[in-house]
């Protein structure tokens, strides 16, 4: 029989002892029991790499060391995304109030949890998990604020989403007679509305505002078609009577939303995006565990940008252009290879990387992680959003195909040379994303949840850091193309932010990113779209410069000191898995947790 001290952890033993309440304290207290022993997980106690079998022991010993609240994060976000996947229409006030319920009943099971009891990563996740539903509580008090906003161009939207939640509700067979009265309504709703927007009736909205409720009024033509594709066909009786109505609300959606781009001119200029203001940015910056304002890392990245323009001139005057660095870009950007080419440079820019970060003894590298990666090569729809390569276990890479036109495949060619790949294929591979994406899918995988690009992009840039500084770049050419990725990276703390504060519109940032920074225009606002158009969160693009300096700060911390090595450090990085750089450095610095733990780590300069 196992000895139970293996089995059964301290906190296991008095759960069973009292027993469990029942309700949201009662799951969280055995969920609690069911994460394993109260042992501080170590650097050095993970599975060892010699070959492409890990011993299987170690695996174990590993695995006895991990958080305590492991289960507890896990049932948390499973339960959270049933519930999103069953609340799934946007700005639904039913949906904001069944989330608000789950998040404050979580809230509440966490503060009447033992936080003592639990070992240093299982605080880590306490802690975590405690700021997240902070997070998503503040998130549900700011869309009811950008509801309020739109709410006057898109009074009808409620409506819609009444029918498509009825549906949800599992009500017994649906009214067809009635369905078809509430649709026809709808269609004369809003085409009243389309009227009024269009002779100037509904006044006072900026135009961000008015993006947001185009964008919404689509969402909405969605739901719709959702809704009625459940019963349409299958109900002959449903069909006979909603078909008609059904069309006519949909093309009135459709115009609608046309109108409220022609009114607001929310389709002028390059790429239209929805700035969530200071507000939004404190409580992103507070998730993030950043404890700087917006202006302050703003400030952080001019300086960090003005070192680097002064590095682009050392390097111009090394290639004979003086002081004429956009000269000397050009330069660099017209050594793109040919098409059909691209792959080989890929290959081997990942070899010199390779040999230069083994060589140095820097981290672990499982064989197994460089033996599965491979490539892909872009379609041209997706580089009108991502110019540059994408990457991970598949780097995806941007090189113009024959069906672009002729100055597409100029500027893909001449954005995508050798020398800027310099700094993107180690940053995309070994030891950036895709080691990355390798080791916390085996280690600490529960904590995706914690997820910020502080951490996962931050990573990735930290090492464009630490290979400059150690001698990378082969001369001024690829330091010319290593610093335009630099400087993209502190031109998107400053675009980024800027705009979300109000101070700088769409089309500044494409046109700062051109003058500033060398990009081709058409790269500059595939960027900016990216930036902007709701695929990635607000700070996303700050995260990359920002979250490098945190992870170079804490390595001087760490490494500069001599507490711990290269190999040390790296590793205990990737292993502890996903979350906040600052816990990261609470975790591996020994710093005492608490229920109290705010962010306070002032990492710049």
């Amino acid at each position: 029989m196992a000895d139970e001290r293996r089995t059964r952890s301290p906190l296991m033993a008095r759960v069973m002892a009292r027993g469990v309440r029942a309700g949201a304290l009662g799951t969280l207290a055995l969920l609690l029991a069911l994460g394993g022993p109260a042992e501080a997980v170590r650097a050095q106690d993970v599975p060892g790499w010699a070959g492409v079998v890990p011993d299987l022991d170690e695996v174990v010993d590993f695995d006895r060391g991990v958080s305590e609240f492991r289960a507890v994060v896990e049932r948390y976000r499973e339960d959270r995304g049933a519930l999103l996947r069953r609340w799934d229409v946007p700005f639904s006030e039913r949906r904001r109030a069944r989330m608000r319920e789950f998040y404050q009943g979580w809230h509440e099971a966490l503060a009447a949890a033992d936080f003592d009891a639990l070992n240093r990563q299982g605080q880590a996740d306490w802690i975590l998990l405690r700021n997240r539903i902070e997070f998503e509580l503040e998130e549900l008090r700011l869309e009811e604020v950008a509801w309020a906003e739109m709410e006057p161009l898109v009074p009808f939207g409620p409506a819609i989403t009444a029918l498509q939640e009825a549906q949800r509700d599992r009500l017994p067979k649906i009214d067809a007679r009635a369905s078809a009265e509430t649709l026809d309504a709808l269609a004369e709703r809003v085409t009243a509305l389309t009227a009024e927007v269009r002779a100037g009736g509904v006044r006072g909205i900026p135009g961000v505002v008015a993006a947001r409720a185009a964008s919404y009024t689509g969402q909405m033509g969605r739901v719709l078609d959702d809704w009625y594709a459940f019963y349409a066909g299958y109900d002959p009786l449903f069909t006979w009577w909603a078909e008609t109505a059904y069309g006519e609300v949909s093309e009135a959606l459709d115009e609608h939303a046309r109108a409220i781009r022609s009114v607001y001119h929310t389709a002028d200029g390059p790429v239209v995006g929805d700035p969530i203001g200071a507000e939004g940015l404190e409580a992103h910056l507070k998730h993030e565990m950043i404890p700087y304002t917006a202006r302050e890392l703003i400030a952080i990245a001019e300086a960090e940008f003005a070192w680097m323009e002064e590095a682009l001139l050392e390097a111009s005057r090394a290639m004979g252009y003086g002081d004429d660095w956009k000269a000397a870009q050009e330069a660099v950007k017209q050594l793109a290879v040919d098409p059909g080419e691209k792959p080989r440079v890929v290959l081997e820019l990942h070899d010199q990387s390779m040999a230069f970060v083994q060589g140095r003894d820097w981290l672990t590298i499982p064989p197994l992680a460089d033996e599965v990666w491979r490539m892909e090569m872009m379609s041209p729809e997706r580089q009108l959003v991502a110019p540059f390569f994408l990457g991970g276990e598949v780097i995806r890479i941007s090189y113009p195909t024959h069906t672009m036109g002729h100055d597409a495949k100029l500027m893909s060619m001449r954005g995508n040379n050798p020398h800027f790949n310099r700094a993107t294929v180690h940053h995309e591979l070994i030891p950036g994303h895709h080691l990355q994406g390798f080791m916390t899918d085996r280690f600490n995988a529960h904590r995706g949840i914690f997820n910020t690009p502080f951490w996962g992009e931050g990573w990735a840039l930290y090492w464009e850091m630490v290979l400059w500084d150690a001698g990378f770049p082969r001369g001024p050419e690829d330091e010319i193309g290593m610093l335009f990725w630099r400087m993209h990276r502190a031109a998107r703390i400053i675009f980024s932010l800027s705009f979300h504060l109000g101070e700088m519109t769409p089309q500044e940032a494409v046109d700062f990113l051109v003058d500033r920074v060398g990009h081709e225009r058409a790269n500059a606002e595939a960027e900016v779209r990216r930036s902007f158009e709701g695929s990635y969160p607000p700070l996303y693009q700050a995260g990359y410069m920002l979250g490098g300096m945190q992870f170079r700060a804490l390595h001087d911390e760490l490494v500069g000191s001599g507490r711990m090595s290269d190999t040390e450090f790296h590793d205990a990085v990737l292993r502890n898995g996903r979350m906040p750089v600052e816990m990261v450095r609470a975790l591996l610095t020994g710093e005492e947790l608490s229920r109290e733990f705010r962010s306070s780590w002032r990492f710049a300069g």
